[in-house]
């Protein structure tokens, strides 16, 4: 008896759908960039004047003479915004890294080895995951005080789980291929194969993670200042500002307005850019049967 079976035809995403996700993507990184860019210029020229200074009546409303209004102390809003936004970026970002340097280790270590290693891995990240992310934080600046290094212990602590998880389930796969397989009985040592054939293939795993946790931290480190507990007076951060700002929210509501717009565009072009580098990074697609 002639048995057929029927052919594996892969399923493409349709094609009216990706102009909009690329213009999407394209929106995100020019955001990103523009965010970024502003503050790094503001850093090595302050154009917007100093943060600290006084340059008008208190809580005046935007003009010429201060672009986005003056605080309750009368200071520029725009040149404590540019600050704001620094010291946010730069707080997330080296948490951040930091969170990929004990991720990747820990799970390519855990998934390579497999076993109890991988279970007690699991079952540590397990712990921390099972905290919601603000009581965490909140207990991290509770233990070692509020400012920078509560925000940055804080965005690390609740990152690490997540990417560690991601990490060690791809270097686990990766582990069982065929030439990770061949390089084991060439001899060839753990710590050689992991940096040398496991890293390489879980890059896109890690950078797509890496977005994830930056737009992560950021949000972190605005609710941990927002509550008191993350960077604190007279530096300025995103979180901070939404603070100072939420109590004239009637009476100069531009206090508010500024940082969380930035707030929301800098987590939301994180995030897209994200997405498009899983759609672009993982190579499997759907299969079905026609």
């Amino acid at each position: 008896m002639t048995t057929y079976s029927l052919p594996l035809v892969r399923r493409k995403r349709p094609a009216s759908t990706r102009p909009a996700r690329d213009g999407l993507f394209v929106g995100a990184v020019a955001t990103l960039t523009a965010i970024v860019g502003i503050a790094v210029v503001a850093a090595i020229v302050p154009f917007a004047g100093d943060p600290a200074k006084i340059v008008g009546p208190r809580l005046s409303p935007p003009s010429a003479a201060a672009l986005l209004g003056t605080d309750a102390l009368g200071r520029s809003v725009l040149a404590r915004l540019l600050e704001g936004i620094g010291t946010t970026l730069v707080l997330s970002a080296v948490a951040v890294l930091c969170t990929a340097v004990i991720s990747i280790v820990l799970g390519m270590v855990a998934g390579y080895l497999g076993g109890w290693t991988r279970e007690g891995v699991m079952r540590f990240v397990d712990v921390l995951y099972s905290f919601p992310s603000i009581v965490l934080a909140i207990l991290i600046a509770a233990v070692v005080g509020p400012g920078q290094v509560a925000a940055l212990a804080s965005i690390v602590l609740v990152t690490v789980p997540l990417m560690t998880r991601m990490v060690s389930a791809a270097s686990l796969a990766v582990a069982k291929r065929d030439f990770v397989t061949t390089a084991k009985i060439s001899g060839v040592s753990g710590p050689v194969i992991l940096f040398r054939h496991v890293l390489p293939n879980i890059s896109g795993t890690i950078a797509v993670q890496g977005t994830y946790a930056l737009s992560v931290g950021i949000l972190v480190e605005g609710g941990l200042s927002f509550l008191g507990y993350g960077v604190q007076l007279p530096q300025s951060s995103l979180g901070l500002l939404i603070q100072e700002g939420s109590s004239y929210m009637v009476q100069a509501p531009w206090l508010l307005f500024a940082p969380a717009v930035v707030l929301v565009l800098a987590i939301l072009a994180i995030n897209l850019v994200g997405d498009t580098l899983r759609d672009r990074l993982d190579p499997r697609e759907t299969r079905s049967l026609v």
